[in-house]
This record gives C-alpha cells, sequence and structure tokens, in this order.
C-alpha cells in the first residue's frame, strides 16, 4: 500500500500540523506502510514569490520534517522540482482537462474571494496535483476537507486518460486519517497561520506563547470544567492517559488555576519536543547530509516514476 503526501513549503510548521498530519503519517511509517512524502515547492511558488525565501522554507520543512520522526531510509522524502516527470505528466493531463473542471474548483475560487491574483498557476493547481499523485502510482493521499474535491479531480483525470489511451493509472482513494479533534490556537479558535494564532514546532517564544494562551476569568478557587478549556485541549495532545485525568481532576476539584495548568502544559511539550529539538540542531549543523538525503530521495522517486512515465509516453505517442 503506497501512501503519498505532499507539503507546502510557505511557512514554519505548529503544532495543529504536528497533530493533525505529521503523526499520523509516523504512525503509518512505524506500521511499515510505504511512506512517499514531496516537499511541493512547485505548489508554494503560486504565492511565494521570494527565491530565497522558498529555498530557506523548503530546507526548515526537510529539517522539521526528519526531527520529528521521519525515517528516509523506510519512507521517501524529495522535493518536488527534483522529479521533471512530475511536469511532464502535468503537461499530459492539462491537454485532457477540461477548462469547466477546473473552473468548478472550490479552491480557486476561495483564494480569488480572498483577493488572490488570477494567476494560470493557481487556476491549474489541481493538475499538477493530479500529476503529483499518479506518477508515484498512489494508493491513499491523505486530504483535508479544503483538498478532498483535488483528489476527485485527480481520479477523473487519471479516468479520463485511461479512456483515451488504456488502463495505466489506479484511482487513488482519499485516506482519512484518525480524527484529531480541533486544535485550539493561542486565541481559543482553530490553531491557523491565517489567524496568526499558532504555536511553532521549535518556537523560540513558546513558554510566552503558551502563558499568553487566553482563557476565562474564573478565579482559580473556582470548579471548572475542563473540556473546551484550550490548555487542556492541548494538554489532552502531549501528555499520557493518567496526566491527562489528573489534570481534568484538577480543574473540577477547583483550587487549580490556569497559570498552574499551563506550566503542565509548557512542560508536556518539552518533554514531547525538547529531544526532537536536539536532533534538529545535530541535522541543522550538516547542509550536506541534509541535501544528500533529498538527492536520494529524489532518485527513489525518479525510480518510482520511470515506470509509469514509459507507459505514458509509449500511450501518447512519444
Amino acid at each position: 500500500m503506497r501512501i503519498l503526501t505532499g507539503i507546502q513549503p510557505s511557512g514554519k510548521l505548529h503544532w495543529g500540523n504536528y497533530f493533525g498530519a505529521m503523526k499520523s503519517m509516523f504512525d503509518l511509517q512505524a506500521k511499515g506502510e510505504e511512506m512517499f512524502m514531496f516537499i511541493a515547492n512547485f505548489h508554494a511558488m503560486t504565492t511565494v514569490r521570494d527565491g530565497k525565501a522558498l529555498r530557506e522554507a523548503t530546507r526548515e520543512l526537510a529539517l522539521d520534517y526528519l526531527a520529528c520522526g521521519l525515517d528516509h531510509e523506510k519512507s521517501v522524502m524529495y522535493r518536488q522540482s527534483d522529479v521533471p516527470e512530475v511536469q511532464e505528466l502535468a503537461w499530459y493531463l492539462s491537454c485532457l482537462t477540461p477548462m469547466g473542471l477546473l473552473e468548478r474548483c472550490h479552491s480557486y475560487k476561495d483564494k480569488m474571494a480572498h483577493g488572490f491574483e488570477a494567476t494560470h498557476g493557481l487556476f491549474a493547481y489541481p493538475v499538477l496535483m493530479a500529476a503529483d499523485i499518479l506518477i508515484m502510482n498512489a494508493d491513499l493521499v491523505p486530504v483535508g476537507k479544503d483538498q478532498k474535491q483535488h483528489l476527485e479531480v485527480t481520479r477523473d483525470l487519471a479516468q479520463k486518460f485511461n479512456n483515451a489511451y488504456g488502463e495505466i493509472f489506479k484511482l487513488p482513494d482519499a485516506y482519512i486519517p484518525e480524527s484529531v479533534s480541533t486544535i485550539p490556537g493561542t486565541d481559543g479558535q482553530k490553531m491557523s497561520k491565517s489567524y496568526h494564532n499558532t504555536i511553532e514546532l521549535f518556537d523560540v517564544s513558546v513558554k510566552k506563547k503558551v502563558m499568553g494562551i487566553v482563557t476565562d476569568s474564573q478565579p482559580m478557587e473556582a470548579k471548572k470544567e475542563p473540556n473546551g478549556n484550550s490548555i487542556y485541549e492541548l494538554y489532552k495532545l502531549f501528555a499520557t492517559p493518567d496526566e491527562v485525568a489528573a489534570m481534568a481532576d484538577a480543574f473540577r476539584a477547583g483550587g487549580y488555576g490556569y497559570g498552574t495548568a499551563k506550566k503542565e502544559l509548557l512542560a508536556a511539550y518539552h518533554r514531547l519536543f525538547d529531544p526532537f529539538k536536539a536532533r534538529r540542531d545535530e541535522l541543522a549543523k550538516d547542509t550536506d547530509s541534509l541535501e544528500d538525503i533529498l538527492q536520494a530521495g529524489a532518485k527513489r522517486a525518479r525510480a518510482a516514476a520511470a515506470p509509469i512515465m514509459d507507459k505514458v509516453r509509449h500511450a501518447v505517442g512519444l
């Protein structure tokens, strides 16, 4: 079973990214699933217009994944731009893609509504995403609600190509990871870069942000319901079941303040992420080794893509 996922290097990763997507990937890796993870630097170009920033963000993303648990020997990690067959396949698919199909994509319309420039890259994003998936012969693709339609487009394009040229592409299915409740940000809303309420994985100001999480004005002695409390909901992500139960009991008993709870959350964060941080610092010292890992991943990815591309080129007459 081959599972493929892509991540845009468009900003620093935060707690929501780790518990919402990264951890699921590492869990699947531990189960022995065949994992392909690409850094979607072509896709990021629809919004990032600074070459130096994109290059650095790509490097930072690779470091974060390796530090937090990606095993580059078990899983294949590569830069999208290091697999030129992706762009080649995107052109073949474009020649079969109805304009109306792309015009109906919610993501494009949503970005237009939010003032994004109407570029061809943004419009044709689902075609490139389809090429990313189909070139690797993926069985499953983890998707969120905002990307589910794009996977449906991928299946549509695979079917159109198969109808025109013969059965070459398998139709990938969506993989919905075990649900994680909405991860609250520092202001109580969903943690999101758009809301400027995130706590980054290796945030230098993590203590300040945790201690600044918005709470209600109940006094320390008051009995409090933990469910729905941002501190408690975040603590559940980091702590053991026994630790979570103990915090819930403390809130309900009264005499337990939010300041104390925040300190426990901060301690739980450090228990999990300090080893990741140490590994990241070591990896960051050796730029050549990181590049070697990415190049080795690209070599494996291109080897996986080659049989599909041979069939496609022959089918279309090249």
